[in-house]
């Protein structure tokens, strides 16, 4: 055992076996589960852009800190400082969307998001430093908490902290404590992906015609051959020298390969790679601008979906660890994502829901009008009671 090893025993720490796997999910990208790197994966348009679709979501919509009183009703806090934070930026160099964006970003590629909770010398909370994934060691202690070693990414500094130090969101993981990225989960599907997308740049590299076979009478050495198919690729390989004149002589004759693009349905297996990723994203492909199979119906109905399934879920975990890390345990404080706004491109079902509450009692009209971001209206202004529609009395 090295002297790196024996200090970090003795305060605790646990070396994990080399052979675990899931603690080899520890490895920047998403390692050799599925073949390529985080970064490598975001080359395929739709992993791109489904990234791009949640995390950019995330980062949009309003972010409200809330207190509960002792009756538990919930009361909105603008002076917290993590509403200062959402406001004005979590550090000197980022804004509170471009922080989300990272950090869900991340967790969607690599299966984990880390950030450095920063505090004053009072302990009140005064900012975020987004670490990226491949620059984070975890270790477990032997209280089965994890302690984070973070890197600055030039061997120089190195920092361990404790869980309550640093903003951890995760995918679903295997060992209940290091997440694991949905792409190395489904590595056959992405490898098949990018597998169909270099057939198809190797197709329109080689001039976008099927290759062919040249007839020569006799029997050729092995050089003439070699000489024969380097100076033909030299003369005629490659999408710049398609429709190039062919000339052959000594008996040769070309014949053309009789297989299209189309016989080997090379368009449609990329048009079901492109479902197959936004499956493993749960995003609705009309959202990545992928309107094969779409309808007016479902269209109108994709943001719907999106926010329910597709951004939900990330919203609460969001929550969630803000709730464990940032807050006091057990305090009053909680962050809620709104994703309310999602219905703003309905205006017609979101004003329908807007009198059914109204009519209901659940809200009254300058509530209404505080949803849609409109100050409440001037007394002399409002209706006279029992008269909400606006109408003169009679």
């Amino acid at each position: 055992m090295g002297l790196i090893d024996r200090m970090a025993s003795r305060l605790g720490y646990e070396k994990r076996a080399a052979e675990d796997p899931s603690w080899a999910a520890l490895a920047p990208g998403i390692g050799a589960y599925a073949g390529l790197s985080a970064r490598a994966a975001e080359n395929l348009s739709t992993v791109l852009a489904c990234t791009n679709a949640i995390a950019t979501a995330l980062a949009y919509v309003p972010a409200l800190v809330y207190r509960r009183d002792a009756d538990g009703n919930r009361v909105e806090m603008p002076a917290h400082p993590l509403n200062r934070l959402v406001r004005g930026g979590v550090s000197p160099q980022m804004t509170w969307p471009d922080f989300l964006e990272h950090f869900v970003a991340s967790t969607l590629l690599t299966g984990n998001g880390i950030a450095v909770i920063e505090r004053a010398g009072n302990g009140q909370l005064a900012g975020f430093r987004y670490i990226p994934w491949g620059m984070v060691t975890v270790s477990e202690l032997s209280s089965g908490r994890l302690a984070y070693d973070v890197s600055d990414g030039r061997g120089n500094t190195r920092r361990y902290l404790e869980g309550g130090e640093v903003l951890h969101l995760r995918d679903r993981t295997d060992d209940g404590k290091i997440g694991r990225s949905r792409l190395s989960r489904a590595a056959e599907t992405v490898n098949g992906v990018q597998t169909a997308n270099q057939h198809a740049a190797s197709f329109l590299a080689n001039g976008a015609s099927p290759s062919g076979v040249i007839e020569v009478p006799g029997t050729m050495k092995p050089e003439q051959r070699t000489a024969l198919r380097e100076s033909f690729q030299a003369r005629h390989g490659g999408a710049s020298k398609a429709g190039s004149t062919l000339i052959l002589d000594g008996g040769m004759k070309w014949t053309a390969a009789q297989v299209s693009p189309e016989d080997a349905e090379l368009l449609e297996t990329r048009k079901f790679g492109v479902i197959e990723l936004c499956r493993l994203f749960q995003v609705p492909p009309p959202i990545v601008q992928a309107y094969e199979n779409n309808t007016f119906t479902n269209a109108a109905q994709a943001g719907l979906w999106f926010a329910t399934f597709g951004l939900a879920p990330w919203a609460r975990k969001i929550e969630a660890e803000f709730a464990r890390s940032v807050f006091p345990s057990g305090g009053p404080y909680e962050l809620e994502l709104d994703l309310s706004g999602f219905l703003r491109g309905d205006p017609e079902t979101r004003w329908a829901a807007h009198k059914i509450a109204i009519d209901t009692g659940v809200l009254d009209p300058d509530e209404v009008r505080q949803i849609e971001g409109w100050n409440p209206r001037p007394a002399e202004k409002r209706p006279a009671p029992g008269n909400e529609g606006g109408q003169a009395d009679g």
